[in-house]
């Protein structure tokens, strides 16, 4: 089986704890689309966007998500909540089967810092097999900006990406061609989810292993029900998407050694931005 059947929830939540609300909302996916496999939220829409309201994992909320998704007999990505671990606060992704079982989690590799305050980045990556079906990839919001994460997830296998977001500012539309770019040249399966209201800006895109768009939603609630065909990835991989280009054959096969990356490697021109920190009114003068 390579046929895939994907719904992602973009939803009007408040800032709260909004678990009964995806619950219902998860309910009605399973009755409406009786071939759905998977559900996808958004960033942060599960308890909201106040690390005051970061949980422990494990604990009660993840065990009533596994409730859900072995209920329903869904995987279930269900977005992601602020994790309470010791000290510190990670954005973590929960992956859960349809068993009911945590298969991984996920903490946010890139904090949208200087705004995503007192939030520690994790160091893992996150992939996962579906039996039978395929290898899917986790990332979240703001770390899709930076291209060695998706290509990393790539390179070990990933065939999907699914990606949580939460962006409710201008720079949507570019988060939209950042998509569609981290899906052609790592020839897999882009599910970028948004929320919608006062929690986002919408618009979330499903993206095929060309680049191209399958669905861009609304500004609105909308529901998203799209069937991601596997064996499509490995074609397009295999002879390039409508027989062209091969990116991931020509980035294995090239022995070139890129300076960025080589050990103790410095850039003065990186080096020169100052510290990362909030803008102020003098840093917006020109001249």
């Amino acid at each position: 089986m390579s046929h895939f059947g994907v719904v992602g929830l973009q939803l009007i939540l408040e800032n709260k704890n909004n678990l009964e609300t995806i619950e219902q909302e998860i309910r009605k996916v399973r009755s409406l689309f009786p071939w759905a496999d998977m559900v996808v939220g958004s960033e942060l829409n599960l308890l909201g966007s106040n690390t005051d309201n970061a949980c422990e994992l494990p604990g009660e909320v993840e065990k009533r998500l596994c409730q859900i998704a072995q209920e329903n007999a869904l995987w279930l990505m269900p977005g992601t909540l602020f994790e309470k671990s010791g000290s510190k606060v990670y954005n973590t992704a929960l992956v859960i089967n349809p068993d009911g079982e945590v298969v991984t989690r996920y903490r946010k590799m890139f904090p949208f810092q200087p705004y995503e305050k007192g939030v520690t980045e994790g160091d893992q990556w996150a992939v996962f097999d579906i039996p039978d079906v395929g290898r899917f990839g986790v990332s979240i919001c703001y770390d899709m900006w930076f291209p060695e994460t998706t290509r990393t997830l790539a390179w070990m296998g990933a065939e999907v990406i699914i990606h949580p977001t939460l962006t409710g500012t201008i720079d949507r539309n570019v988060e939209l061609a950042i998509a569609r770019s981290n899906a052609a040249i790592n020839q897999c399966y882009f599910v970028d989810i948004n929320g919608a209201g006062n929690l986002g800006t919408g618009q979330s895109v499903i993206i095929g292993p060309g680049g191209e768009v399958i669905h861009q939603a609304g500004r609105s609630r909308e529901i998203i029900a799209v069937e991601l065909d596997l064996n499509h990835v490995r074609h397009c991989r295999e002879r390039g998407w409508q027989g062209l280009g091969q990116p991931l054959k020509s980035f294995r096969d090239n022995q070139v050694e890129f300076p960025p990356y080589q050990p103790s490697a410095l850039s003065p021109a990186l080096n020169d931005l100052g510290p990362l920190a909030m803008p102020d009114a003098s840093s917006s003068q020109v001249g």
